[in-house]
């Protein structure tokens, strides 16, 4: 039987795991999750992933796909593959894609979002969901400057050493960051991302919020492509691959309503 290509959509909590990427002797998503695939189509699978998420990252809307020459309706790959997951993966749609279809290079855009809670007092319920700060920020500061992100730039202050992409140039197509109540939520729509690319920025724009350094600081990163003169990286607790982005001829569904720590704020 000649094999079809299926996308999927997931979400997960990365906290337990090593990264989205198979690893010999840790708990990666890749690995639980071909288990979960090759379980219902009986055969040995492998899923391709829009972005390798890094250790204790978390992901609302990402992105997969697999090929295989079982015969199973949608409906039923989705019910089978969660059936066989642990509660911390959940696939939330399945559909068959053209045989091109490809989880990462399909892809038009990425977005980003990166969860702060500002107040004196730890939270129990978000300690693996957001990066916890008692130090007050200023949004409105960070929002100003993170418009110095926007734009195709070089990125290099906000590359981490390990990265391995050919180009630092990146283009980010929307950055903001909004208050609700004790939480900060910065959401970076971009091209491409490099590696910590969120994470460094965040860090950097902390700085701003926490008013120990201007606005215009930004600014001067960029021109210096200087990872060593910006500020530590954020931890990855905070972050969430929100969505990936395709043609609409695709017809994917958009990612779930999501609880507080990761709604878009932009409906709010």
């Amino acid at each position: 039987m000649i094999a079809q290509r299926l996308a999927a959509g997931i979400e997960y909590d990365g906290s337990e795991f090593f990264g989205w990427q198979v690893q010999s002797h840790a708990r990666s998503i890749q690995s639980t999750l071909n288990a979960a695939i090759s379980t219902v189509a009986n055969e040995t699978l492998t899923t391709a992933a829009a972005g390798r998420t890094d250790t204790g990252v978390h992901a609302c809307g990402q992105v997969v796909h697999f090929d295989s020459a079982a015969s199973r309706s949608e409906y039923a790959w989705l019910r089978g593959i969660n059936s066989n997951l642990p509660a911390d993966i959940a696939i939330q749609w399945v559909r068959a894609v053209p045989a091109d279809f490809h989880a990462r290079y399909s892809a038009l855009a990425r977005t980003y979002r990166y969860v702060i809670i500002n107040r004196p007092v730890r939270s129990a319920l978000d300690r693996h969901r957001a990066w916890q700060l008692r130090t007050p920020l200023d949004a409105g500061l960070m929002q100003t400057a993170g418009r110095y992100l926007v734009g195709e730039h070089d990125f290099s202050s906000f590359r981490a050493a390990g990265c391995q992409s050919k180009s630092p140039v990146r283009r980010v197509e929307h950055l903001e960051v909004i208050r609700h109540g004790d939480y900060l939520v910065l959401e970076v729509r971009a091209n491409g991302f490099l590696y910590h690319m969120v994470r460094n920025i965040v860090g950097s724009l902390v700085a701003v919020g926490s008013g120990e350094t201007e606005a215009g600081w930004i600014g001067e990163l960029l021109a210096l492509k200087d990872r060593r003169a910006a500020a530590p990286t954020a931890p990855p607790s905070g972050l969430f691959l929100a969505a990936v982005h395709y043609p609409d001829t695709f017809g994917f569904p958009s990612p779930p309503s999501r609880p507080l720590w990761s709604v878009d704020w932009r409906d709010r």
